[in-house]
């Protein structure tokens, strides 16, 4: 387990560096430059459009290739970037264009990372042990999910804004050093079939579309993302114009949500075990989305500890269900499809991510903050009910893997 243990080093690094940028780069646009909150929405739709533009040719292009060293490039690509922003504050020179450029381009190397990330996990630790390695994943995002917003609160009061994206940066670093030292080699791709990239495609879409238990999963996760995205893309101007609070609070406030995440992950496990993978899921949904209700509630104090308790029971519910989909997935998915399959449901589960910050952007300014968190959280909870008619409900645990050639 070396090798994971890099790996898990590295992306842990990486994480905490993401969860300071995702809470610095909208301070930067609404403190140091002043930006409206459909520019702010805006900046959440760029970090994610790559998804929706490029999604399924980068799955295509992730089964031909080898994984470790595209991974390697998308963290240094990543961290060249985002050492950008900060470089052109300090001269004088940072704009809102040049703040988009950059969480666009962080997004396309994002979406290749991903993609070779999740694939090269299954071959690196093996799936007897890909539920617990996953676990422990998600238990460090939610960790930096905590201590991350904090850091860019009390960074943005000490130095300013800006340089919480120099924390994503070194993150970055630490990562591609930490790829760079795993030992193990995965097996080459198989060049003898290679076909067309259009027809490569099209067997992760047919392969996603003609399962009952892929199409659910990704249909639901598109709607709860634009749900979960306009509620979250405008949550900086929430509490900062609306319930009055400053940088450091608004860090504390978002950590404390986090921890949520940290105790889903510890969690799952527990409720796979009690109730059962595909039972558990979709009890973690039916608790996360109502918590999202809390949100908006009340002004100044109560109002950030409704907050608070929204994030923390949110996040709880959402990270336990992610471990065990991401764990189905990786299990359930042919190998040599996994690169498209992951591709087709990312495509649009993440491609809605974009569309759902920029709907936040455009109803916050047309018919409120408060009033388009409550609608987001309404969205959320009506998501839920895609779940209620598919074959999940009718599962305690996920299906067995299914070979490339098995029916649905």
């Amino acid at each position: 387990m070396r090798d994971f243990r890099l790996l898990w080093a590295g992306e842990t690094t990486s994480m905490l560096g993401s969860a300071v940028a995702g809470v610095a780069l909208p301070l930067v646009a609404v403190v140091t430059l002043h930006a409206s909150t459909l520019t702010v929405g805006l900046l959440t739709a760029a970090a994610w459009l790559p998804w929706l533009l490029i999604g399924l040719p980068a799955g295509a292009w992730v089964d031909r290739l080898p994984k470790r060293p595209m991974m390697l490039a998308c963290n240094s690509v990543s961290m060249v970037v985002f050492a950008s922003v900060p470089i052109a504050a300090w001269l004088g020179a940072l704009t809102m264009t040049h703040l988009l450029v950059a969480a666009t381009v962080g997004g396309v190397a994002k979406v290749f990372f991903t993609l070779a990330y999740r694939a090269y996990l299954p071959s690196l630790v093996g799936g007897e042990r890909l539920l617990e390695a996953n676990t422990r994943l998600q238990g460090s995002e939610s960790a930096a999910q905590i201590a991350g917003p904090g850091l860019a609160g009390l960074l943005a009061q000490a130095f300013g804004a800006v340089s919480g994206v120099l924390a994503d940066v070194v993150g970055f670093a630490v990562a591609v050093l930490c790829v760079r030292s795993v030992r193990a080699r995965e097996a080459r791709p198989d060049r003898t079939e290679r076909r067309r990239l259009v027809a490569e495609i099209r067997d992760g879409l047919r392969f996603v579309t003609h399962d009952p238990y892929l199409r659910t999963l990704t249909t639901f996760s598109a709607m709860s993302n634009i749900a979960l995205m306009g509620f979250k893309s405008i949550q900086v101007v929430y509490l900062s114009r609306h319930l009055g609070a400053g940088p450091g609070q608004i860090g504390v406030v978002l950590a404390l949500a986090g921890a949520g995440g940290l105790f889903g992950a510890a969690l799952a496990g527990r409720v796979a075990g009690r109730f059962g993978t595909a039972r558990g899921f979709l009890l973690c949904e039916m608790f996360a989305a109502p918590m999202m209700l809390l949100g908006p509630i009340g002004d100044g104090g109560v109002g950030l500890v409704l907050f608070t308790a929204a994030g923390v029971g949110a996040d709880a519910g959402f990270v336990a269900s992610n471990i065990l989909t991401g764990t189905f997935r990786q299990q359930y998915c042919p190998a040599e499809l996994f690169g498209r399959i992951t591709a087709s449901t990312s495509a649009l589960n993440y491609g809605a991510i974009p569309l759902g910050g920029l709907l936040g952007g455009v109803l916050g300014e047309t018919i409120g903050v408060r009033e388009t968190l409550w609608l987001m959280a309404s969205a959320q909870v009506l998501s839920v009910v895609i779940l209620l008619f598919g074959p999940i409900r009718r599962r305690r645990d996920f299906p067995p893997p299914r070979g490339s050639g098995a029916p649905a």
